[in-house]
């Protein structure tokens, strides 16, 4: 009975198993479709339907079954490419656009706008339609032939200028008698001083709000170059909160016409010389991608984009840059003989330094053999910097969280919590002094203190020398722009931290560039790495996967970037950015 029962067990495990797999696989399945082209059709860019991201990646099917809206994960380079192509394609007539609820990183917004600015330069219109302007939408909208706006009573303005918080736990933890014991180098490395302070120090308030200014400079001037509105006038629109109703957005400049979605159908028809709106056909950009975007097989050379997306962590990890993983692949690449150049597209704000200095000496064989060119995306910065400050040239967008060139180690102490708070006594029984160094229940010692200061000057010293050899400059002059300091990307184009201003189609370009023979993108073949998650991949991870805990709150951004930092982190010195950055 017993064996008939543990066989009957594993006969039904199995049967669940395969049925599990077989509903996940047909939802798999669902809304495969293969776009049809028509002979003439306007290009629509839809924001409600699409989100900006490093790679394209497989919508997630799941979100329909429940009646959500499926977003398509729309990667930067594929997005670009086909701008480019509809611009050289006779059945495109001209985008239309509806920018609202635009999805996507500062870098990606800013190399999406670019190539829209490259669409018009083919001499077909953009016509945009807002309802509930923002930041980002009004930031790409401007780039706009004609921007009309809703008519209608209701639109709520979100274009208020750039804003990002700053959060501090010192008071909370205090309640909670948590002592957390930072030790760093660079009086601009913030990472941990969340932790220690209720405040924010000066150095750390100076970079943040010159970053903000930073990446609202190069937004607002596109802005008002686009619009013939003066950067001044702008600055003090936002300031006296005078744009506000749709009527306000008009007068200013903003946009050419207030209509109702009705009204704007005949101007779609008028622009596609129609007789009715039935008679506009049109296709999405992410249909136009698809079809677009095709492998050229029949090219001999291989242009490899490697994606550093997400924290530098150690291991393999799969949603991360992990150290092990991502070793493996540049190595696989390099290996690779019909990879004849390399992009390393940067988008991470760092993290483990084991990690990056793993990669990084994997990217430096690699660089003895093929040509090497960083792409920076929302950050490179400290061990997205320290990866990338190598490569033969790096490219940047104007807003790149970008350097951040220091380290730290914290532990946290937890003696008071688990003593006052708890009720808990602890006793340690070590074989040596210091056994219980990273256990959490004891404040360090100054003589421990110095010992990880030790080893936190070391890495510094280490990270200020690989990039003085890898940008060519005295390790005193780059200490001097260091000290865990983030710069914008427009600012580290001035201080020698980057070579030049552009998209990930820019560099993958030059990387083309430098393989004999080759003379445009069209010469080779684009492979990207890592693979992106398969569409049974993506379901069983919306089943089985964790949501924030803290999800819509200024407390997500610390979430993420302390993001499985356990006991066993403690004591280990970290290349990170102390948030992660989510201005909208």
């Amino acid at each position: 009975m017993t064996l008939a029962t543990l066989l009957g067990l594993l006969l039904f495990s199995f049967v669940s198993m395969f049925l599990t797999m077989a509903v996940v696989s047909a939802f798999a399945t669902l809304g495969e479709k293969t776009p049809v082209m028509p002979s003439e059709a306007m290009l629509t860019i839809d924001f409600s339907t699409i989100s900006l991201t490093e790679q394209t990646q497989e919508a997630n099917t799941m979100a329909g079954l429940s009646g959500e809206t499926v977003i398509q994960p729309l990667g930067i380079f594929s997005a670009i490419r086909a701008i480019n192509a509809a611009a050289q394609d006779p059945a495109i007539k001209f985008i239309f656009m509806k920018p609202d609820k635009v999805s996507g990183g500062i870098a990606q917004i800013e190399e999406f706008r670019t190539a829209l600015e490259h669409f018009r330069y083919s001499g077909k219109p953009i016509i945009s339609y807002i309802e509930n302007p923002g930041n980002g939408s009004i930031y790409l909208a401007s780039v706009s032939d004609k921007v009309y706006m809703t008519s209608n009573e209701g639109a709520m303005s979100m274009f208020n200028g750039l804003s990002s918080q700053m959060i501090f736990l010192k008071d909370a933890l205090d309640r909670l008698g948590v002592n957390v014991q930072l030790i760093r180098h660079g009086k601009y490395k913030s990472a941990g001083e969340m932790y220690i302070r209720n405040s924010s120090s000066k150095e750390n308030l100076e970079q943040n709000q010159a970053m903000i200014d930073a990446i609202w400079d190069n937004w607002a001037e596109k802005i008002s170059a686009s619009r013939g509105v003066d950067t001044e006038k702008l600055d003090e629109m936002i300031n006296d909160l005078d744009l506000n109703f749709s009527e306000d957005f008009l007068s200013s400049g903003l946009v050419d016409g207030l209509v109702t979605f009705e009204e704007l159908k005949q101007v779609l028809c008028d622009q596609f010389v129609a007789p009715d709106y039935s008679s506009v056909k049109s296709i999405s950009l992410e249909d136009y991608a698809l079809l677009k975007n095709t492998v050229n097989f029949k090219a001999m050379n291989k242009v490899a984009i490697i994606y550093a997306e997400g924290s530098i962590v150690d291991g393999k990890e799969k949603k991360e840059v992990a150290g092990d993983r991502f070793a493996k692949i540049i190595s696989d690449v390099r290996n690779d003989a019909s990879v004849k150049a390399v992009v390393l597209r940067v988008n991470s704000p760092g993290g483990s330094v084991l990690a990056s200095d793993k990669i990084r000496s994997e990217l430096e064989l690699l660089r003895k053999d093929k040509p090497l060119i960083a792409s920076y995306g929302d950050y490179a910065a400290s061990g997205g910097y320290w990866i990338s400050a190598g490569c033969d040239e790096i490219f940047s967008n104007p807003s790149t969280l970008t350097g951040s060139i220091g380290v730290f180690s914290m532990i946290p102490d937890l003696s008071k919590t688990l003593k006052d708070v708890v009720k808990v006594n602890v006793t340690p029984v070590n074989s040596h002094n210091h056994s219980d160094l990273y256990n959490m229940t004891r404040p360090l010692s100054d003589k421990e203190v110095a010992y990880m200061q030790a080893s936190v000057e070391r890495i510094y010293e280490s990270f200020t020398t690989l990039v003085a050899e890898g940008r060519e400059m005295d390790v005193k002059d780059v200490d001097a722009i260091a000290q865990g300091r983030v710069w914008a990307g427009s600012d580290a184009l001035k201080i020698g931290l980057v070579d030049t201003i552009g998209t990930i189609e820019d560099a993958t370009l030059a990387a083309a560039m430098r393989i004999d023979g080759v003379t445009s993108l069209d010469d080779v073949q684009i492979v990207e790495y890592p693979k992106p998650l398969t569409q049974f991949e993506l379901i069983l991870e919306a089943i089985t996967g964790e949501e924030s805990v803290f999800a819509g709150t200024p407390l997500e951004s610390v979430e993420n970037a302390f993001r499985g930092w356990t006991q066993a982190e403690s004591g280990k010195v970290y290349a990170a950015m102390p948030y992660v950055y989510d201005i909208r």
